[in-house]
C-alpha cells in the first residue's frame, strides 16, 4: 500500500473512531446483552433470501454491461461477465477503493478489449446507478404512503429537498452526459488549456477522463439500448431494496417492519456513509444505517446496532465467500489484480495525449 492509500485509510480510521465515541456518549446506557439476544433471534432464511437477492443484483449487474458490450461484443458470454463482476465486487469489499478497478480490468482482459474502453463502461454505469435510485426515491416521496408516512413526519421535509437534490444532479449529469457525447473532443481540449497552467497534470488527467467517459457513452446504441440499460438499473436497485426489506423483517418486530419505499432511507445512508469505509470492516456504512434506523425510525439503539451490522454483512460482504471461491478457482490474486488494474488506469491517463 502506497503512502496516499496508508494517510486515506488513516483520516477514515480517525473520522470513525469519532463517529464512534460520539455514538457510544450518545447510547451510554447500551445494553450489550440486549444486543446480543437481538442479534441471536434473527429468522435465518429471511437472511438468505436476502443474500439470494444480492446475488440477483450482482447479475442484473453482469447483464447491464453485457448490454453496453453489444455494440464491440455481441457474442460475448455471460460467464465472462458474471464471474469479474463477483470477483470484482470481492475485491471492493476487502480491499476498499484499492478494488474498484478489478472489475473492468477482468472484463477487458476476458473479452480482449482495451481496458480503457471498460473503465469508461464503469464510469458510465454510476450515472445509471444514481439514475435508477433516484427515480426509485422520487417515486418514494411523492407516493403518500411512502416517506410522508415515517415515524417522524418532520423528516419528511428534509428527505423531499434531497430527493430534488438528487433530481438535480441528475438533470446535470444528463445534459453533461449530452454535451459530451456531441462535443467530447472540444470539451476534453478546452479543459486541459483552461486547467493546464495551474497544473499541467491536472488539465491532461482531467481531459482524459472526459474522453473515457464519451467512449464510454459510445456504447449505448441507440433509445432502445438506453431503455434496457435504465430498465435493468431500476429494477437491480429494487432487488436491493427488497433484501434490506428480507434483512429488517428477519428480526420479526414491528419496529423493523419497514416497508421497501422507506427502507430507500437506508439504502442513501447507507451509500453516503461508505465513503468513509475502511477494508475488509468497512464502517462508515454500518454507522450511517444504525443512525438512520435509529433516528428515523425511532429503534431501539441495540437492535439499530445489530440490523445495522447485519445489513453490511448481507448487501457488501455476503459477495466475498464466492469471490474467493471464484478467484482460487481461475488463480487470481486480488492484490495482484489491484495493483494490475491502478497501473493500467495511471497508464491510460498518463499517455499521450489524444
Amino acid at each position: 500500500m502506497d503512502k496516499k492509500r496508508i494517510l486515506a485509510s488513516a483520516v477514515v480510521f480517525l473520522i470513525l473512531a469519532v463517529l464512534v465515541y460520539l455514538q457510544y456518549r450518545h447510547w451510554q446506557s447500551f445494553d450489550w446483552g440486549t444486543f446480543w439476544a437481538q442479534t441471536h433471534r434473527i429468522r435465518k432464511i429471511h437472511v438468505l433470501h436476502a443474500i439470494a437477492l444480492i446475488y440477483v443484483g450482482y447479475f442484473l449487474r453482469a447483464v447491464r454491461w453485457k448490454i453496453f458490450l453489444q455494440p464491440v461484443r455481441p457474442k460475448a458470454k455471460m460467464v465472462d461477465l458474471v464471474s469479474p463482476t463477483v470477483i470484482g465486487f470481492t475485491g471492493l469489499a476487502l480491499l476498499g477503493r484499492a478494488g474498484e478497478f478489478i472489475r473492468p480490468y477482468l472484463i477487458a482482459r476476458r473479452t480482449e478489449l482495451p481496458f480503457s474502453s471498460q473503465l469508461a463502461v464503469w464510469a458510465v454505469e454510476r450515472i445509471f446507478d444514481v439514475g435508477a435510485f433516484t427515480v426509485l426515491m422520487v417515486l418514494a416521496i411523492f407516493l403518500p404512503s411512502a416517506l410522508p408516512a415515517i415515524p417522524h413526519p418532520e423528516y419528511y421535509l428534509r428527505f423531499r429537498e434531497g430527493g430534488f437534490l438528487l433530481i438535480g444532479v441528475v438533470l446535470l449529469l444528463t445534459v453533461g452526459a449530452i454535451v459530451i457525447r456531441r462535443s467530447g473532443d472540444a470539451v476534453a481540449r478546452w479543459v486541459e488549456e483552461r486547467f493546464g497552467h495551474l497544473s499541467a497534470n491536472l488539465g491532461h488527467r482531467t481531459a482524459q477522463k472526459i474522453r473515457e467517459f464519451g467512449r464510454g457513452l459510445d456504447t449505448i446504441h441507440g433509445p432502445l439500448s438506453l431503455l434496457m440499460l435504465s430498465a435493468v438499473s431500476v429494477g437491480m436497485w429494487y432487488i436491493i431494496a427488497l433484501a434490506y426489506q428480507e434483512v429488517t423483517h428477519s428480526y420479526g418486530v414491528a419496529a423493523l417492519e419497514i416497508p421497501v419505499s422507506q427502507l430507500l432511507i437506508l439504502m442513501g445512508a447507507s451509500m453516503l456513509g461508505s465513503m468513509l469505509q475502511l477494508p475488509a470492516v468497512g464502517g462508515g456504512s454500518q454507522m450511517a444505517t444504525i443512525a438512520a434506523l435509529s433516528s428515523v425510525f425511532d429503534v431501539p439503539p441495540e437492535m439499530a446496532a445489530s440490523c445495522g451490522i447485519l445489513l453490511w454483512l448481507v448487501t457488501f460482504a455476503a459477495v466475498v465467500p464466492l469471490g474467493l471461491v471464484l478467484a482460487h478457482h481461475e488463480r487470481l490474486s486480488l492484490r495482484k489484480l489491484s495493483e494490475e488494474s491502478h497501473h493500467a488506469e495511471e497508464a491510460e491517463i498518463n499517455g499521450p495525449p489524444v
